[in-house]
């Protein structure tokens, strides 16, 4: 395992604060310290802070533009036994930010890489937003064209899950509004500017969201959670199927049980259901 005070040669991808500067791990601050070169996204987001922690490490640019053509020597780098450590302007790299195809083939090349973790603005937002958190599918930005950001939303009308998009605030009316065109009355949160000072979770119908957004157009970062749609009642139709399946392989009980969990329905009912079922044979 790599050492805080004394890391092993690596690629570390770091997190670092999405608003509030207190959020910065110790570990982050070490690594960041102690590394050969810091890769960043925009060198004087990053200088902020490097200030604030008293961190004079190296810093070179590592973005979307420059990203191919640098990428070579920072692998040879790696594979002379460099630490570095590579972040993004706020929260943890990947996320919706360059340097998959560094960790890759960082990985390829058999170079070790290493996750020093922290704040995600996307997490953040699905941990205080009321929205369920069982299970949830990250979406990042949608597309800017309208055409491919409702085929983008299309596809995911049935997903059984809270959806976690990233928007920019001039976008955040016109993405609410294909939501509730594409989702319907689902109920949403809009988590804006988190961990920063004016810190706003407003939650509503996403017609009613992308109404009061275009009418106060909001500022900052913005992460938005669309809750799961609702579940369908079972009806007696999908009870006789799922008992009929279970019935081949379970008992009387059994069977009733699976369907009770399964679909939310009484377990006396769904027992009595396959006791039928099962006397019906």
């Amino acid at each position: 395992m790599a050492s805080a005070i004394h890391p092993e040669p690596g690629l570390y991808v770091t997190a670092t604060p999405i608003g509030n500067l207190a959020d910065m791990t110790y570990r982050a601050v070490e690594i960041l310290k102690k590394a050969d070169l810091i890769l960043c996204e925009d060198t004087r987001q990053t200088a902020k802070l490097m200030s604030a922690y008293g961190i004079d490490t190296p810093r070179t640019p590592y973005h979307e533009h420059n990203a191919a053509k640098v990428r070579p020597g920072i692998l040879k780098k790696l594979q002379d036994g460099a630490v570095i450590a590579l972040v993004s302007d706020a929260g943890t790299p990947l996320i919706s930010d360059p340097g998959y195809k560094l960790v890759r083939e960082a990985r390829d090349e058999g170079i070790a890489v290493f996750p020093v973790p922290g704040a995600n603005a996307g997490i953040a937002a699905l941990s205080a937003s009321g929205a369920p958190s069982d299970r949830f599918l990250f979406a990042g930005f949608l597309p800017v064209k309208p055409g491919a950001r409702a085929k983008a939303l299309s596809e995911m009308t049935a997903v059984d899950a809270t959806l976690v998009f990233y928007e920019t605030a001039p976008r955040l009316a016109g993405a609410l509004q294909a939501m509730a065109e594409a989702f319907g009355e689902r109920r949403a949160v809009v988590a804006r500017e988190l961990t920063k000072l004016h810190e706003e979770f407003r939650e509503g119908t996403l017609p009613d969201l992308a109404a009061a957004y275009a009418e106060a157009p909001a500022k900052g970062e913005i992460v938005i959670l669309v809750f799961p749609p609702e579940a369908q009642e079972a009806g007696e139709g999908d009870i006789d199927a799922f008992l009929a399946d279970a019935l081949a392989t379970m008992s009387v009980k059994e069977a009733a049980a699976a369907a009770a969990d399964a679909l939310s329905v009484p377990r006396k009912a769904a027992y009595a259901r396959a006791l039928a079922l099962k006397d019906a044979k």
